[in-house]
């Protein structure tokens, strides 16, 4: 038997904790931006908790990135 090309790719999940998230809306804005990230298959964000979880697959993205596209809604990302 002959395997061609067999590509894995190992999904990770991360929680990210967000300072400024007040409503729903907010909620939907970082989920969505997050969700059209190449390499992210999911994106929970909760403005009760203040956090965010990401299902990702690290080797096409990086938290760093995560965190940059929350930034770049307008919120900050704790470390």
């Amino acid at each position: 038997m002959i395997f061609n090309d067999v590509i894995s790719f190992i999904a990770m999940k991360h929680e990210l904790l967000v300072n400024g998230m007040n409503c729903r809306s907010c909620e939907l804005l970082v989920t969505e931006a997050l969700e059209e990230v190449d390499g992210v298959r999911k994106a929970e964000a909760s403005h009760l908790t203040g956090s965010v979880v990401v299902d990702y697959e690290p080797e096409k993205v990086g938290i760093a990135t995560l965190a940059a596209v929350i930034v770049e809604q307008g919120f900050m990302v704790k470390a």
